[in-house]
Parts: structure tokens; C-alpha cells; sequence
């Protein structure tokens, strides 16, 4: 029986616009509500500046959301003091897309591990702080000669590697992984994602995974979200999302996946245009102005999510 985990309700991130276009804000994250069950891993795509980073911080609360709840096992998550982002951090972690800065050049890989249990259990003695960074070296792959390389000693996929057993450290139940994969060479790629399925299992953990990406979303995600300009515009299980995909939007980005096969038929919905500005969004449906199908209702009404059946979702006056 499937158990929900997080739950994100109403999420908004607005940035403020400063002294441009008048203060307005920029709408990152826009309203979007979303759950995801323990176990599972749920994929969350779009363009760049679709608010899916945006998304993963704020559920990790590195970054303030400005309205809307976010809920873990039921529980509200605040991160108005330390004790809260403390407690935060020992449910979810994050992995960075970018391997080499988010680890610090001054620490090796054991101290970067390590680092995570100095701040969080400052009464475990060195011994065993080094002890269980061993072991998570060991579970993700990492040689135990290794303890003391620096970043700049390692490669790409190394480097990941350290983040991954830095993200584990805690023994968190939820991971958002922030294209994980994206920067490392296809072959690289494909080994991380096998090992990040292995530890899954192994430690009972779920993802959030953000990605654009859409080939490795549809091999290692249960679900894929579609965010467009800050808005949920698609949601449904992987298998579905790419055999009957129902926004125009979804339909464009996965007729932009390259096929190997030329006698394969393709969607071919190339999108044309550029993505509008998140401080001044359209009015009525935010995909309006790129949309072929587009309707004097699409630009008045803001359309909602309605299910097609067997879960799947979609924000689409057309559909």
C-alpha cells in the first residue's frame, strides 16, 4: 500500500523585481501542488526557467518559499529557526548538479562526507565519523585510498559520488537530486543512475528528480511532473506520460527527443518562440503565446489540472 511522504500545496517562490519593470516580482514557482509516495521517484522536467530548481530548493528550504505548505509525513515543514532547518536536513538532502562547486576544494573527499556528521552529531568521536564515511564511500562506489583526495584529484563521476554519500550521511528518507547527471559523460551518466537505483533500495530512500533530460526521466522516474513558467501543466505516470502525452507543451518536448530510428514516427511539435518572462507572465493559460492550438479562451482563463484518467493530469482547455 503506497504511503505519502511529501505533500507541496500551493507552493509559490516569488524573487523581487528591484528597480526594473517596476518592482514586479519574479514568479518562479507559481501555485503548484504536487505529492509523492515513500519509495517513489518522481520526475520533474521542463525548460530552463521553469521553476523545476526552484522547486527542489524550496522543498529543501534553502530557499524561503513565499507562500503555500510543504508537508513531510504529515508534518509541516518550517525553517523558521536552526532547530528547523536541523531537523530538515535529517529528512531530506539534496544533490547538486554541479559536483565541483558544491564541494568545498579545501576538503577531502573523507572530510567532505564526514562534514555532515561533525555539524549534526558533534558527539560522535573522529573514530566513528570516519568510520561510517568509509562505509558510504564503500556503498557508492568510492576506494577507502580515496579517503584523502581532494576534488581536483577526481573525476566528474567522483566527485558526484562524494555528493551522493554526503546526501546519505544523515540517513535522510528523501533526496531531491538537482540534474544529477547532466554535467558527467553519457557513460558516467548511466553508471550513477544505477547506482543511485541501487541505493534506493538499499536505504528505502525517495527522489525528487530534476532533470531536463527527458530519455534518463523516462528510464530512472515512477512519475514525471511538467512544469512550464512556474505552473504544473502535465502529471502522470512515466509509461502514460510518453505513450499519450496531452499538453501541447509535453508533446513538443518529447518530439524534441532525438530517435535513431528514421521510420519511427515522431510527435514533431517543434516549439517556436521564446519563453515569456516570469515578471510578466501572460494572462489566462501560461503556454499560450507558444501554443498552435491556442484559443481566445487559452489567453483570458488559466486552465486547471483535470484528470484524463488513471492519474493523469493535465492543464489544457484542448485537451
Amino acid at each position: 500500500m503506497k504511503k505519502e511522504l511529501l505533500r507541496v500545496e500551493d507552493l509559490r517562490v516569488y524573487y523581487s523585481g528591484g528597480l526594473l519593470r517596476q518592482g514586479r516580482p519574479v514568479k518562479a514557482v507559481d501555485g503548484i501542488s504536487f505529492t509523492v509516495d515513500k519509495g517513489e521517484s518522481v520526475g520533474v522536467v521542463g525548460e530552463s526557467g521553469c521553476g523545476k530548481s526552484t522547486t527542489g530548493y524550496a522543498i529543501t528550504h534553502l530557499i524561503k518559499p513565499t507562500s503555500g505548505r510543504i508537508l513531510f509525513d504529515g508534518q509541516e515543514l518550517k525553517s523558521d529557526t536552526r532547530r528547523d532547518r536541523f531537523e530538515i536536513a535529517k529528512k531530506i538532502q539534496l544533490i547538486f548538479q554541479n559536483s565541483t562547486s558544491s564541494l568545498n576544494p579545501r576538503f577531502s573527499a573523507g572530510r567532505a562526507i564526514e562534514e555532515p556528521l561533525l555539524v549534526h552529531k558533534p558527539g560522535d568521536s573522529k573514530a566513528s565519523r570516519r568510520r561510517m564515511a568509509l562505509e558510504l564511500m564503500d556503498a557508492v562506489g568510492l576506494k577507502e585510498t580515496q579517503f584523502d583526495s581532494y576534488p581536483h584529484e577526481l573525476s566528474g563521476g567522483q566527485r558526484q559520488r562524494i555528493g551522493i554519500a554526503r546526501a546519505l550521511s544523515l540517513n535522510p528518507e528523501l533526496i531531491v537530486c538537482d540534474e544529477p547527471v547532466s554535467a558527467l559523460d553519457v557513460s558516467v551518466q548511466a553508471q550513477i543512475l544505477n547506482l543511485m537505483k541501487g541505493l534506493q533500495e538499499r536505504y528505502n530512500l525517495t527522489y525528487v528528480f530534476i532533470s531536463h533530460d527527458l530519455p534518463v526521466v523516462q528510464h530512472f522516474c515512477d512519475r514525471v511532473i511538467v512544469m512550464y513558467l512556474g505552473h504544473i501543466v502535465e502529471m502522470a505516470d512515466r509509461h502514460e506520460l510518453f505513450r499519450n502525452p496531452i499538453h501541447p507543451y509535453t508533446k513538443a518536448l518529447i518530439g524534441s527527443i532525438p530517435i535513431a530510428d528514421p521510420k519511427q514516427p515522431s510527435l514533431n511539435e517543434v516549439l517556436e518562440g521564446d519563453v515569456p518572462s516570469p515578471q510578466n507572465p501572460p494572462p489566462g493559460c501560461p503556454f499560450s503565446t507558444r501554443c498552435r492550438m491556442a484559443t481566445e479562451e487559452c489567453g483570458v482563463a488559466k486552465p486547471e489540472l483535470r484528470d484524463f484518467g488513471n492519474g493523469h493530469l493535465a492543464a489544457c482547455h484542448m485537451g
